[in-house]
């Protein structure tokens, strides 16, 4: 299948998989669910019918796409005090399941919100290519604007790197610009890069699944928010060294962006 190239940077981003109440946690890249969120927030879907099937042929949104993800830069976890409805008068604060207004003594809710911070992530988005190009004109206008886990966590430019390409995973291997957390040395040749694949990978017949992860949506209407399970692969990539873009890499990502396009 063809693909689609998109990088994720920001200051901070977060993919929750069993965040609730209190405690919102982060995996260490990109979801599933997540990312088709913002595809379908960019297509201006709602949470109710972002997931809806197709009348006409029953196909459920985004369900063909693959995705495989390098991290670049895995950043480093930065867990936010987040303190909500405090200092308020009683019922003009927040509600308690049932509809009622928290106690006066209770009024302040307070969860622990994990975040990565400075992590870089370069993904391929392989599926269909009418989908392929809806994604990628829907991400540069978007009716929605795209964010990275949570609408505070607004991504950097450029977004989409690559439209529908034959090679996507290959241009990850070769030819993409590369954010490390420092610089290769002198004399390295190669640098380890950690990827995470949704199918067993091609060139490593005998790597085993990582983990299972909660992150295939079903539903994403907040009062019936549900998840199946997939499995997925991680490996470790000899990348060259010299797709290491120093930073600001926007120099670096430009040329990489206008080198199959400029005439």
């Amino acid at each position: 299948m063809n693909g689609i190239l998109l990088r994720l940077a920001a200051p901070l981003m977060s993919f929750g998989e069993h965040a609730a109440f209190r405690y919102r946690d982060t995996t260490g890249f990109p979801t599933r669910s997540a990312l088709i969120g913002m595809f379908a927030a960019a297509d201006g879907r709602s949470r109710e019918e972002a997931l809806t099937p197709d009348p006409a042929t029953g196909a459920v949104p985004y369900a063909d796409l693959v995705f495989t993800v390098r991290i670049d830069r895995p950043g480093h976890r930065h867990t936010d005090y987040h303190t909500a409805g405090g200092g308020r008068p009683h019922k003009q604060g927040l509600r308690t399941s049932s509809g009622d207004y928290r106690s006066q003594k209770a009024s302040t809710f307070i969860s622990h919100r994990v975040y990565l911070a400075d992590a870089v992530f370069t993904v391929a988005v392989c599926g269909p290519d009418p989908l392929l190009e809806k994604i990628t004109h829907r991400l540069e206008q978007p009716a929605f604007a795209p964010y990275l886990g949570r609408r505070a966590c607004i991504p950097d430019e450029p977004l989409v790197l690559r439209g529908p390409h034959p090679q996507p995973v290959s241009e990850l291997l070769t030819r993409v610009p590369l954010s490390l957390p420092a610089p290769p040395r002198t004399e390295q040749a190669t640098v380890p890069v950690d990827f995470v694949w949704e199918h067993p990978p091609a060139h490593v017949p005998a790597a085993n699944a990582d983990r299972e992860l909660a992150d295939v949506p079903v539903d994403f209407t907040p009062t019936r928010r549900f998840h199946h399970t997939r499995r997925i692969w991680r490996t470790t990539e000899p990348l060259p060294a010299a797709l290491y873009a120093a930073r600001p890499p926007l120099d670096a990502l430009t040329a990489y962006i206008q080198q199959d396009t400029t005439p």
